[in-house]
């Protein structure tokens, strides 16, 4: 089963209800015991870095989600500002990430386009991996977001997007992966990723 982390923090309803149009059996996780028992997790997220690391520090999953991840190697999905968690430090707060990616989440520089980037965008696959199985080069998702991640090592780099630059709109390294934009609001591309995501995890 795939499991969505509730720790107070994204649109875990959305992610569930695409997971089951995809065919996929999907629950909400609020304590150890349902992490314990998952084949792959999703760490959603919107809103701001610190509040969102401040809500993963108190909910007490953080021990058993370092166990699963990090030691037990199980498939881990980051969504939006799940994906930014991922990373070593952001340019919204002060709080140290996860750091489990080499990489950062910075600010889209000044320039003309509009912050945040909001509205439909294409992908550029840039690795073969499972997440975009059976997919066109540039499938289109739905981002919403004014940070993006910066990773240190172009081997991380899953997908690039096109907004004034080129950015990372997901990532990979080993069982982790992380995507910028939302699958659950991205229509039929995105059931398609959360459906490979399932796959990946065997679930």
């Amino acid at each position: 089963m795939i499991v969505i982390i509730d720790y107070g923090i994204g649109n875990l309803g959305s992610i569930q209800n695409m997971l089951r149009k995809a065919g996929v059996e999907a629950a909400i996780g609020r304590d150890a015991a349902s992490l314990e028992n998952a084949g792959g997790l999703i760490l959603p997220g919107v809103g701001a870095f610190d509040p969102a690391m401040a809500s993963l520090e108190t909910s007490g999953l953080l021990p058993i989600l370092r166990r699963r991840v990090l030691e037990e190697k199980i498939p881990l999905l980051g969504i939006c500002l799940g994906m930014q968690l991922l990373t070593k430090r952001s340019d919204e707060g002060r709080t140290p990430g996860l750091g489990w990616v080499d990489a950062e989440t910075v600010r889209f520089p000044n320039q003309c386009l509009k912050v945040p980037h909001m509205g439909w965008n294409t992908v550029g696959i840039k690795l073969d991996d499972p997440l975009f199985r059976d997919m066109p080069p540039e499938p289109r998702f739905y981002f919403v977001h004014s940070y993006f991640v910066k990773c240190a090592g172009e081997e991380n780099v899953l997908t690039t997007t096109p907004y004034g630059h080129e950015f990372c709109s997901s990532l990979v390294q080993g069982n982790i992966r992380g995507v910028q934009f939302h699958p659950e609001k991205s229509h039929k591309f995105g059931m398609k990723l959360l459906k490979n995501f399932a796959e990946l995890a065997r679930c």
